[in-house]
């Protein structure tokens, strides 16, 4: 049996700085390369020493899988580029290729720039590792070398997100990343082929014991409480990153402002970061829902009317506005620096849109009603604002994630990205009702999977001919308590029956070639050249 290892350096039992190594036929690929968000120490990147003949990344590995541009899934490629030295082939889809040096360069300017944070990469390295990807289509089918090949599918959850098939010989496997089984108002559902002969699915499991209201139910309560924030004039704060749940909210707010008529009240973006996205996000517009692409041709959806820039000045502007500010989690940034100034006021609204990391404000936040939160060593903000929490993620639920392995039917499953207690209940529910082995390694834990493995042999034509031909077979049975309306008993009576036993029977033989054929039992001697003695 050949088998497959999956070595998790991140996002094992937690969420946050994915990364999982899996050797699959004697290649070793990479699965995302992410960073921590709630941590600063050693911490926030995977340990890379872990990977087998270390000194070499290159060597070592065949190639990386970028599955879309969300720092805890791309933040540490640049470091293991540019500064441990990895120089072999990178992939990612052309939107992630095109928006993730956007993250990574905000992420730096707010860690180095701002917070006097030592740089962990420059702007440079980001340039230069960004150099080394092969951008790479939809079900675009791509042959790393001879014996790989990959193909990315639409995962939903952000623009250009991608779960990933790989196969080596006869194994076989898909690393899902983030992904969102159902649409919404500018991206679509999650889509992959069906029979793929899986040995593995790795699936992420955010929120594995989840099951979400409707959309539609969730939008209205989040206009509800918004409206109801700048109508008695306070001020809402939207902590999002920059790409992803940022344009779908706007759209969202954009269409109600227009309905509502509250042309009165400004909405705005925090810094140039989201403006430029949105740019690329009407470059992108193939990448999108239907429903935006089918209105393109009279308006695009990215076009808002209500929305404008926020500049660090109108910070204590009096009166009441919606602001959107990075980064999401409220980990630091502008969002983090709004945060701080106004906390303090009642009348004010923070609303978090989405899943926050432990360690963040976001987090401390959505953990239970907070009256001060300590942000750093000096500061501690008084918390008197209102806090809503609604699910505005981008990320599947447990019902979507038992679609999708359901859908795939794999061997075997492996949860990462998701917390401990809740992935434990999800694999309890994938064993129990699917079937399916599964496995929710922590960080470091190495997983075997053993998968088979298939030898393509000869056949003679007469072990065909054999295969193909009926063999019947027949049997007497009984069938107790008859009741045809012409017999009038109910006791036992003899059946003759038949079946059909047409089995693959055969010898296998190895001959002068060397290769494996399968041959009907009367030529064994004849095809082995050895004549038949009489006794």
């Amino acid at each position: 049996m050949a088998g497959i290892e999956c070595l998790v350096l991140g996002a094992g039992q937690e969420v946050g700085k994915s990364c999982v190594i899996v050797t699959i036929g004697g290649k070793r690929i990479m699965f995302d390369c992410g960073m921590h968000m709630g941590y600063l120490d050693e911490r926030r990147y995977p340990d890379f020493s872990r990977i087998p003949n270390a000194t070499d990344f290159t060597k070592s590995i065949t190639c990386i899988i970028i599955t879309h541009f969300h720092l805890d899934h791309i933040g540490a490629l640049p470091y293991f580029t540019e500064v441990c030295g990895y120089d072999g082939p990178i992939y990612m889809t052309y939107p992630t290729k095109a928006l993730a040096p956007l993250m990574l360069e905000d992420y730096r300017k707010v860690m180095v720039d701002r917070r006097g944070e030592e740089e962990q990469f420059s702007s440079q390295n980001i340039v230069d590792c960004l150099k080394k990807v092969t951008a790479v289509d939809l079900r675009q089918t791509v042959k790393v070398d001879d014996e790989l090949e990959i193909r990315g599918y639409y995962a939903g959850h952000v623009i250009g997100a991608a779960m990933f098939y790989a196969k080596v010989k006869d194994s076989a496997l898909v690393y899902t990343g983030d992904y969102n089984m159902t649409p919404d108002r500018h991206l679509g559902a999650a889509s992959i082929d069906k029979f793929l002969h899986l040995d593995l699915v790795i699936s992420e499991s955010t929120y594995a014991t989840t099951v979400r209201e409707s959309k539609y139910a969730r939008e209205r309560e989040f206009l509800k409480v918004v409206h109801q924030c700048v109508a008695n004039g306070g001020k809402v704060l939207i902590p999002t990153f920059a790409l992803g749940r940022a344009q779908e909210l706007c759209i969202l707010l954009d269409d109600y402002w227009e309905r509502m008529n509250l042309n009165n009240i400004p909405i705005y973006f925090s810094a140039g970061l989201t403006l430029q996205a949105n740019m690329y996000y009407k470059m992108l517009i193939g990448w999108t829902s239907q429903k935006v692409k089918d209105s393109y041709a009279t308006r695009n959806a990215f076009d808002f009317k209500h929305v404008c820039s926020f500049e660090r000045s109108m910070l204590n502007d009096r009166g009441p506005c919606v602001l959107f500010a990075t980064p999401g989690m409220i980990s630091g940034g502008f969002s983090l620096e709004v945060f701080k100034q106004w906390a303090p006021s009642e009348i004010n609204l923070i609303t978090l849109p989405g899943y926050c990391v432990a360690g963040t404000v976001g987090h401390k936040l959505m953990s239970g009603k907070a009256t001060k939160i300590q942000v750093d060593k000096e500061t501690q903000v008084d918390v008197r604002c209102k806090i809503h929490q609604l699910s505005f993620s981008p990320h599947t639920d447990s019902k979507g994630i038992m679609d999708l392995v359901k859908f795939l039917s794999p061997k075997n499953v492996i949860l990462v990205h998701g917390e401990k207690p809740k992935m434990a209940k999800l694999k309890g529910k994938i064993e129990s009702e699917l079937g399916i082995k599964c496995y929710d390694p922590a960080n470091n834990d190495v997983v075997h999977i053993t998968s088979p493995h298939y030898v393509k042999i000869d056949a003679t034509k007469a072990f065909i001919e054999n295969c193909i031909n009926p063999n019947a077979k027949s049997f007497d049975s009984k069938v107790e308590g008859t009741s045809d309306l012409s017999s009038k008993g109910t006791g036992s009576s003899p059946v003759k029956e038949t079946y059909d036993k047409r089995v693959a029977e055969g010898i296998l033989v190895m001959d002068k070639t060397k290769r494996p054929k399968a041959v009907h039992q009367d030529e064994l001697l004849s095809v082995l050249q050895v004549k038949r003695t009489q006794t």
